[in-house]
């Protein structure tokens, strides 16, 4: 299983359509996620975005972030997160710094 975290900020004012642009995700951004087996959750603390996502495999992740629109997806994302020089939304990998996973096993009876 393959986790990360990352962090970021958005600009001043701009939460509400960071999260109105989530809750209306594309369909071909979720559809990537999905076939990827990616699960994602993006949490907030005032302007500081933190996101946490898990897929199968680090390959599995990699793929999902080629999809073709996930580029202009990422432009429109920068209208509204803090960017360097280049335009690009500036973003911190997180250290994992604990994990308990948990597997719970259901018995099957025939």
């Amino acid at each position: 299983m393959f986790n990360i975290g990352m962090t970021f900020f958005l600009k001043p004012g701009c939460y509400d359509q960071y999260k109105q642009a989530h809750d209306d995700i594309w369909p071909e951004i979720a559809e990537s996620m999905a076939v990827n087996n990616i699960s994602m959750a993006i949490y907030r603390c005032g302007d500081r975005l933190f996101l946490h996502a898990v897929a199968p495999t680090k390959a599995d992740w990699e793929k999902s972030r080629q999809h073709p629109k996930l580029d202009r997806w990422h432009k429109y994302m920068a209208t509204l997160m803090i960017t360097d020089e280049e335009g690009k939304t500036v973003v911190e990998e997180l250290e994992e710094a604990f994990r308990l996973l948990i597997v719970i096993s259901i018995p099957i009876t025939p």
